[in-house]
């Protein structure tokens, strides 16, 4: 029982701090997670969140690749209703051509965010169901090889076509694991904020995979929320900042990621409890031997090829630590 490691980054702004400094120890954990072996680095694509700074993930990843030399850098992802598809080719395929053989391209079919600002992000109506559509027209921007009858086939996509980075599904529920399946691509899915759909969507990616010149036997990747720290109290008193802060997105409210002490001041009620604890019921909280278990458990039962760690702290330093003890677990 054994699986990759990999870092999922939504370059946190901590109470206190600014978007910058939260870029900037993006750039630092990057270099942190190649010297420790993990395998890949992703940014997730977030809108209208004041206490997330990674709404642009091609921007932060070619400044990741940039500081980096080996691990794969790309996107957790890229949310395609948001865009044109013939935007993201060119992005993805610059990056590609200026970092050949480290990028990765993750597709996710929800807009991430808001109705109202999706629509801002495209001035026009975001509709989910020409996700296939756009999905096709990405491909073939990168190969030439649209469906038929495509009005954008004429259109050279530069520099994107013959730069096709590393593509992968993104789910967080059935429809992108039968869609990674049909495809042969491998399947990203997002147990951290969708842990009871985890075992369906893992069984119907499988079920449904088909081998493709990409992939010949299907390939998952877990992303699981994890927040390690010396001793399992000190890791629960850390995990009180996502607490409060997931309360307060719940509620309306978001912001800058508060601090452990701003966290243990504030008198949860009975109701905000249990939300809480339905939503921390995947995560995997503690010290060495507690996060061991947490994620051998998980590997168990999900039989990944792949863990994606996202480990998020008020202080950039514990976040550092979380990684740290991760990379030193025997799995």
């Amino acid at each position: 029982m054994s699986a990759l490691l990999s870092v999922l980054d939504v370059a946190p702004v901590s109470a206190g701090s600014t978007p910058g400094d939260a870029l900037r120890n993006s750039l630092d954990l990057v270099q942190v997670a190649e010297r420790l072996g993990y395998t890949r680095y992703w940014v997730a694509e977030h809108h209208n969140m004041p206490g997330i700074a990674s709404s642009s993930p091609a921007v932060l990843i070619g400044h990741l690749a940039q500081v980096s030399k080996s691990i794969r850098v790309g996107a957790g992802g890229v949310m395609l209703p948001n865009h044109s598809s013939l935007t993201i080719a060119e992005q993805f395929g610059m990056l590609e051509a200026i970092h050949p053989g480290r990028i990765d391209l993750a597709i996710g079919r929800a807009p991430g965010t808001d109705g109202l600002t999706a629509r801002a992000l495209r001035r026009a109506h975001v509709d989910v169901d020409e996700f296939p559509e756009q999905l096709n027209d990405l491909i073939g921007y990168f190969t030439g090889e649209f469906a038929e009858g495509s009005p954008f086939a004429s259109i050279a996509a530069t520099p994107a076509r013959g730069l096709l980075p590393q593509m992968w599904l993104l789910g967080s529920s059935g429809y992108g694991a039968q869609v990674a399946g049909a495809l042969g691509w491998p399947f990203a899915f997002a147990h951290h904020f969708s842990p009871a759909n985890t075992l369906p969507a893992l069984e119907l990616y499988r079920t449904h995979f088909r081998a493709s010149s990409r992939l010949s036997r299907p390939y998952a990747l877990v992303a699981v929320s994890v927040l390690a720290a010396d001793t399992d109290e000190h890791a629960a008193y850390l995990a009180g900042s996502g607490r409060l802060g997931f309360l307060r997105l719940r509620s309306g409210r978001p912001g800058p990621f508060p601090s452990p002490e701003e966290a243990a001041e504030y008198a949860f009620t009975p109701a905000e409890d249990a939300s809480l604890r339905q939503w921390t019921g995947s995560h995997v909280i503690g010290g060495p031997d507690t996060v061991r278990a947490g994620l051998r458990d998980l590997l168990e039962r999900t039989a990944a090829d792949e863990l994606m760690i996202t480990s998020n702290a008020f202080d950039h330093r514990d976040r550092v630590r979380s990684y740290e003890i991760v990379a030193d677990l025997s799995l």
